[in-house]
């Protein structure tokens, strides 16, 4: 989908992948997807632990393959995420506190004596690659591509998709400052624990970047763009009211680094923004979220 990149301030021509669309509402239906198909599964089937998009695609993959699915969300995921992955069959687990790291270290102490496969969020080779066929889509489908823009948590979307388009458009990972974890991975020298809050936290507080996604980063050199809370509100309201696009707040990140101009393409060029989830109920509204 393409808009009017005027009404963003820049010259540039602007367009929308729209990954909310996808199975499940998010790009994460790719990754699990790949994950089942890729791997052996044992009875036991798969476990994961989620924020809600990464739960709800592995329950509706591990319905698909015919194999029963545990998930461990947080109770910070929105009841609509929880309701979403049980509706696909899956067993969902909420854990009390915290957020992503939580649910996971609960994740794995239970599947320390069970025999099935975990299906990581977003640093597995085999959850990288199904990412990356988003970006093997955009090669055929935006031929002209100079930039990609993508949201990042963990990073797995981003490393999918910048080693499909390996010598061909940029892509960077956008990050909200309050879930800035590649960021500070980076700046170490590696994937570090750092806090995560904010309106996006649900599907992007990974607390800790992946090592995949930090090595995808390091080795080009790039430094993630960083989007305060209310550019990520204006932005989704933007969606909204101009395109009746219902992204979720993670799903409207990337789009938010060209609404408050923390990346900004040069004039002429063809800029790619992924909106990666729309898993939410609540219309946008900047009074209200702000």
């Amino acid at each position: 989908m393409e808009i009017d990149g005027g009404d963003l301030g820049t010259k540039a021509r602007v367009v929308l992948k729209l990954e909310l669309l996808q199975h499940t509402g998010s790009f994460k239906a790719r990754g699990a997807l790949n994950t089942l198909l890729t791997r052996s599964v044992p009875v036991g089937g798969v476990v994961a632990a989620s924020g809600g998009n990464h739960g709800a695609a592995v329950a509706w993959a591990a319905s698909r393959a015919g194999v029963p699915a545990q998930v461990f969300v947080p109770a910070t995921s929105p009841p609509v995420k929880a309701r979403r992955i049980a509706a696909y069959g899956a067993t969902v687990v909420v854990v009390v506190d915290g957020y992503y790291p939580d649910a996971l270290a609960a994740s794995r102490e239970w599947a320390a004596d069970r025999q099935v496969t975990e299906v990581h969020a977003y640093d597995a080779s085999e959850v990288v690659a199904g990412q990356g066929s988003l970006g093997l889509e955009l090669a055929d489908q935006v031929l002209d591509a100079d930039q990609v823009l993508v949201s990042c948590g963990g990073g797995g979307l981003f490393a999918g998709v910048a080693l499909a388009l390996d010598g061909g458009p940029t892509v960077l990972p956008v990050e909200p400052e309050r879930c800035r974890t590649l960021h500070a991975a980076l700046a170490a020298g590696g994937p570090v624990q750092g806090e995560v809050g904010g309106v996006a936290a649900d599907s992007m507080g990974a607390a800790t970047a992946g090592r995949i996604a930090y090595e995808v980063a390091a080795s080009r050199s790039i430094t993630p763009p960083l989007v305060p809370d209310d550019a990520i509100v204006a932005a989704r309201e933007f969606l909204w009211e101009r395109c009746r696009i219902l992204a979720e707040p993670g799903g409207a990140t990337a789009f938010a680094s060209l609404f408050c101009g923390a990346v900004r393409p040069a004039a002429g060029t063809t800029v790619v923004v992924v909106v990666s989830g729309g898993n939410t109920l609540e219309i946008p509204d900047a009074t209200s979220e702000a």
